[in-house]
C-alpha cells in the first residue's frame, strides 16, 4: 500500500498553513513495554479455494453473496471453522458433500461467524461450506487509520448518480482485515488461497478483479457477468473488485497483458501516466532474479480512494490522484507510486508478510522499489535524491533519535504499524544493508528469500536466514540493531587539525533509551588536491578517530555513501560547505550545502546559491531560487538575468514558477510582461506563480487576470488563489473556500485548507466565522479525515481564540464585540475537533 507520498505529502502541506510547528519534528508516542505480543494467527483451518457469486444493490448500497469456501484442517483435526463477517446478514450455511447440501449450525454475532462441522475433519481432508449472505458495509460502523481513512472493505461511489462530475463507482479495499465486510472469509494475512469472482453488474460498466478474465455472460435483464479466475494463491485482504465505466488501455510484457484502467477523460493519456510500467516489470524481473509471477497486470484508478493506492494481487487500485491528463502531467507525475505498488507484487503478494507485525517485509520493500527505480530511470542523482527524501521524510516524525521497532510485535492497533518506520526508515535499511552486502549478494539473498517462499509467508528472520544461507556470514547482529530495536543514531562530530592528523570526535548523542549503535561507515578526507578514503567503525558513545593527513583537509566527508540512517551534527564552516559542494558532489552533500548557505546570508552564501541555480537537480535549483536574497545589489545584478532564464525556459515546472515568484518579489515592473506571459502557459504551477507574482507588482491588472481564467484552471490553482485570498480576508471570498470544503477531492481540500483557516484569522465577520469553521467540520466528516486534521486544527483553533481576544483587549466598540464573539466561535471549534 502506498499512503505516504500522496496522503502525507498534502498533509504537511496543509499543515505548513494551519499550525507551523507541526512541520517540525513530532515524536512518537509509544509505550515500548506494552504487555501483549501480537502473535501471527494461528492456523486451525486453512484455505484452499474461494468462489464467489456477488451482485449489487446501488439504492441500498448491498452486495448480494453466494459463496463456496475449501478448506481443510491445517494440521490438528477439528470439527468447526470459524470465518471472519462483518456486518452481515447470513441466510443460509451448508455442506457441499458427495451425498449432497447438508445445512450446518452456526453462530453469529455480526463479526464472527462460528460454523459447526458435520464431523471432525483430519488434515488434508478438505471440506466446502456453502455461505448465502448480504454485505451492508455502510451499515458498519468502524474505524480507519492514517493510513487508511475508512476500513468498511466496500465502496459505493456516487451509486444514485447525484453528483455531478462524479461516475458511478464500486470498489473494494482489503488491507488490513477489512475483506471480510464483502465475504465471509479467515481475514488474516498468513491464510492464502486460489479464488474465482463472478461479478454480475448493468451491462454498460466495465469490471476488473485478480487474476484473468475466464468469461463474460449477457444476461437477458440488462447486466452481464464476469467471472475472474485465481489460479495462484493469494492472501485474503489481496482480494479486490471494482466496477464503473472504464475505458481499457492494452500494454503489455512479453506476452502477459498488461492494462491500464482509466476514466473515458483520462484514457488518452493512459501511456503517458502508466507508460513505464512494462519496464519497470522488466528492471524488477531482472535485478530481483524472479520474473514477474503473475499472469497479468493491470492498474485501475477510482474515485474517493481512502488511501493513495493498493497492490492487490495482479490488480493495483490508485486514487484518482494518479489520473491526469497531458496538460496536468506536465507539472508532474505519482511515478513513484506506480512503482511502489508493482515492487509489492513480488514483495507483499508472490511472498506476503505473515503478520502485521512484520508488514516490514511488505512496505521496506516496496518503498525502496521506489529507490531502485527511481535510480534505474533517472540516474544516481535521482537515487540519491530519492532516498535523501527518504530520510528527511522519516527524521521529520522523530526526536531525539526516538522511534517504534521496525519488526513491531507491540502495538495498539494493527493499524499504526503503517508509518514512516515501516515505509522510509525500512527502505533505508535495507539499502544500508545492501551497500554492506554488495549488489550481487544482496539480490541473490532477496531471490532466495522469494524463491523459497513462493506463494506463502514471510517474515524478518527468514531474509536473514537467507541473507546467511548467501554470504556464509551471520548477520544477526545487524537484524538485533535495524529490526528489533528501535530509534537512530545521532552523530554529534567535531573535526580537529594539528601536527599532520586529522582528528574527528564522534559522539552519540541519541536520547540515553535508545541503543548505542555499531556503524560500519566510510570517509573520505579531501586534503591537497588528494581524497584518502578510510572505513571506520563507530561503536561507542563517545569515539575519537585520527587519520595522518599531510595537511590541513579542506573537508571530510564522513559517511561518504550517505547510508546512515540517522543525523549528524557538526562544526562546518560555510568554506567546507562551498568546498564540498564543488569537490563531493552527492546529492545529500550539495542540498546540505545550500541550505546552510540560504541560512547564512553572507556574500559567500549567497554565491554558492548562485551556482545551485545551476544544479544539475531541478529540486536544487527550485531551493536557490528561494534562498536567494536579493537584497545585496552585486549578488541580484548577477542573479536577474540567471533568474530570467529559469523563468521563462527551466525544462521543470516548478523550477520556473519559483524563479517567476522572485522576480516578482523584486517589485520591478518590468518583470510584468514575464507574468502576463506566464498566465498563457499550459502549466498550471507556472500559472499560479504568474498571478501571483501579477498581485504583487501590478494589483489590478492580476485581479483582472484571475477573474478571465477559465474555471478548469482556477481550479488547479486554487491553492495559490487561496493564498490570494487567505492574505485579504475579505467576505467576498468565502464562498471561493466554502465550495472547495463542499465539493472537493482530499487533493483539493488539503491543498486550500490550511488557508481557509488562515483566512478566518485574518478576516474579521463572525458570521463568515461560523461558516468557515463548519465547513471545516463538514469537509473532515465527509472525508473522514479526522485522524489527519482533528487535532491539529483543534490546537490552532484554540490559538486563533486567543490571539483574537488578545487583540479584543486593545480595542473597543463594535470591532472589540466581533473579535470576542469570533473568539468564542473558534473555542467551540476547538472542543469539536478535540472530541470534546
Amino acid at each position: 500500500m502506498k499512503s505516504r507520498l500522496f496522503l502525507f505529502a498534502v498533509l504537511a502541506i496543509a499543515f505548513t498553513f494551519v499550525q507551523p510547528s507541526y512541520a517540525q519534528k513530532q515524536p512518537y508516542n509509544i509505550d515500548f513495554n506494552r504487555a501483549e505480543y501480537r502473535v501471527t494467527a494461528t492456523k486451525i483451518n486453512e484455505l484452499v479455494h474461494t468462489k464467489l457469486a456477488v451482485s449489487f444493490d446501488y439504492a441500498k448500497r448491498y452486495l448480494y453473496g453466494k459463496e463456496w469456501l475449501t478448506a481443510k484442517p491445517y494440521f490438528y483435526p477439528t470439527d468447526s471453522i470459524t470465518l471472519d463477517a462483518q456486518g452481515m446478514d447470513i441466510k443460509n450455511v451448508s455442506l457441499i458433500g458427495a451425498k449432497g447440501i447438508t445445512k450446518l449450525e452456526y453462530d453469529y454475532n455480526g463479526e464472527k461467524l462460528a460454523i459447526k462441522l458435520n464431523k471432525t475433519y483430519q488434515k488434508n481432508e478438505k471440506y466446502t461450506i456453502f455461505i448465502s449472505y448480504t454485505a451492508k458495509p455502510d451499515e458498519l460502523k468502524v474505524k480507519g487509520s492514517a493510513a487508511i481513512t475508512d476500513a468498511k472493505g466496500l465502496y459505493f461511489i456516487n451509486p444514485d448518480g447525484t453528483e455531478k462530475n462524479k461516475p458511478t463507482q464500486i470498489w473494494t479495499q482489503g488491507e488490513t482485515e477489512s475483506n471480510s465486510a464483502w465475504f465471509p472469509t479467515i481475514d488474516k494475512p498468513d491464510q492464502k488461497t486460489t479464488d474465482e469472482i463472478s461479478m454480475t453488474v448493468l451491462n454498460k460498466y466495465t469490471t476488473l478483479s485478480n487474476g484473468k478474465l475466464v468469461s463474460k455472460k449477457v444476461n437477458k435483464n440488462g447486466t452481464r457477468t464476469d467471472t475472474w479466475r485465481m489460479d495462484l494463491p493469494q492472501s485474503t485482504y489481496l482480494f479486490m473488485m471494482a466496477v464503473g465505466d472504464f475505458k481499457i488501455t492494452k500494454d503489455k510484457y512479453k506476452n502477459k497483458e498488461v492494462n491500464y484502467y482509466l476514466e473515458p477523460k483520462y484514457a488518452p493519456y493512459a501511456k503517458q501516466i502508466f507508460g513505464k510500467t512494462p519496464e519497470m516489470i522488466k528492471f524488477y524481473s531482472t535485478t530481483l532474479g524472479v520474473d514477474y509471477p503473475w499472469n497479468k497486470y493491470s492498474q485501475i484508478v477510482v474515485r474517493d480512494y481512502v488511501s493513495g493506492a493498493m497492490e492487490n494481487t495482479t490488480a493495483t487500485l490508485h486514487g484518482e490522484q494518479v489520473q491526469k491528463t497531458d496538460r496536468e502531467l506536465l507539472d508532474g507525475n505519482q511515478e513513484s507510486t506506480i512503482a511502489h505498488e508493482l515492487f509489492h507484487q513480488w514483495f507483499g503478494d508472490y511472498v506476503t508478510a505473515e503478520s502485521w507485525s512484520n508488514i516490514t517485509m511488505n512496505e521496506s520493500f516496496a518503498t525502496f522499489g521506489e529507490i531502485i527505480w527511481s535510480g534505474h530511470d533517472g540516474g544516481k542523482d535521482a537515487e540519491e535524491k530519492t532516498r535523501y527524501d527518504k530520510l528527511e521524510s522519516y527524521l521529520r516524525t522523530t526526536k531525539n533519535g526516538e522511534s517504534p521497532i521496525l519488526a513491531r510485535f507491540y502495538y495498539d492497533n494493527k493499524e499504526d504499524v503503517f508509518d514512516n518506520v515501516s515505509y522510509p526508515k525500512g527502505s533505508l535499511i535495507l539499502y544500508a544493508l545492501k551497500n554492506q552486502m554488495g549488489d550481487a549478494a544482496f539480490y541473490a539473498s532477496l531471490k532466495k528469500y522469494l524463491t523459497d517462499n513462493a506463494f506463502k509467508n514471510g517474515e524478518t528472520h527468514q531474509l536473514r536466514l537467507a541473507m546467511e544461507a548467501v554470504t556464509g556470514k551471520d548477520w544477526s547482529p545487524y537484524f538485533t540493531q535495524w529490526y528489533y530495536n528501535g530509534g537512530h543514531p545521532i552523530l554529534k562530530v567535531n573535526f580537529s587539525y594539528a601536527d599532520g592528523k586529522e582528528t574527528m570526535n564522534v559522539k552519540q548523542v541519541q536520547d540515553s533509551s535508545v541503543q548505542t549503535f555499531l556503524l560500519p561507515l566510510k570517509v573520505v578526507i579531501y586534503a591537497g588536491g588528494k581524497k584518502i578514503r578510510k572505513n571506520i567503525l563507530i561503536k561507542d558513545r563517545d569515539q575519537t578517530f585520527t587519520f595522518d593527513v599531510a595537511s590541513k583537509p579542506e573537508f571530510v566527508d564522513l559517511d561518504a555513501d550517505k547510508i546512515l540512517v540517522g543525523e549528524i551534527e557538526d562544526n562546518k564552516t560555510l568554506a567546507e560547505y562551498a568546498y564540498q559542494y564543488q569537490h563531493a558532489p552527492s546529492y545529500k552533500n550539495r542540498i546540505e550545502a545550500l541550505q546552510f548557505a540560504a541560512k547564512d546570508k553572507s556574500a559567500e552564501a549567497e554565491k554558492l546559491l548562485l551556482a545551485g541555480l545551476k544544479d544539475q537537480s531541478a529540486s536544487l535549483r527550485a531551493l536557490s531560487v528561494q534562498g536567494l536574497d536579493l537584497a545585496d545589489a552585486q549578488i541580484k545584478a548577477a542573479a536577474l538575468s540567471i533568474l530570467l532564464q529559469l523563468a521563462k525556459g527551466d525544462k521543470d515546472t516548478g523550477v520556473r514558477g519559483a524563479a517567476i515568484t522572485k522576480l516578482a518579489s523584486t517589485g520591478d515592473i518590468q518583470y510584468k510582461g514575464l507574468m502576463l506571459d506566464g498566465i498563457k502557459e499550459r502549466s498550471y504551477k507556472v500559472i499560479a506563480a504568474s498571478v501571483t507574482g501579477l498581485a504583487t507588482l501590478a494589483p489590478k491588472e492580476g485581479t483582472s487576470a484571475l477573474a478571465a481564467l477559465d474555471a478548469g484552471t482556477k481550479k488547479h490553482i486554487a491553492g495559490a488563489i487561496a493564498g490570494l485570498y487567505a492574505a485579504d480576508g475579505s467576505d467576498e471570498y468565502q464562498p471561493f473556500f466554502g465550495n472547495i470544503m463542499a465539493t472537493g477531492n482530499r487533493g483539493e481540500v488539503f491543498g486550500s485548507i490550511g488557508q481557509y483557516f488562515q483566512y478566518l484569522k485574518n478576516n474579521t465577520n463572525p458570521i463568515v466565522t461560523e461558516k468557515g469553521l463548519k465547513d471545516i467540520e463538514q469537509v473532515i466528516e465527509r472525508l473522514k479525515l479526522q485522524q489527519y486534521l482533528s487535532k491539529q486544527l483543534g490546537a490552532a483553533s484554540q490559538m486563533a481564540a486567543d490571539e483574537k481576544i488578545k487583540q479584543a483587549t486593545a480595542i473597543t466598540g463594535a470591532i472589540k464585540a466581533s473579535l470576542n464573539k469570533q473568539a468564542e466561535l473558534f473555542k467551540d471549534a476547538a472542543k469539536i475537533l478535540n472530541g470534546q
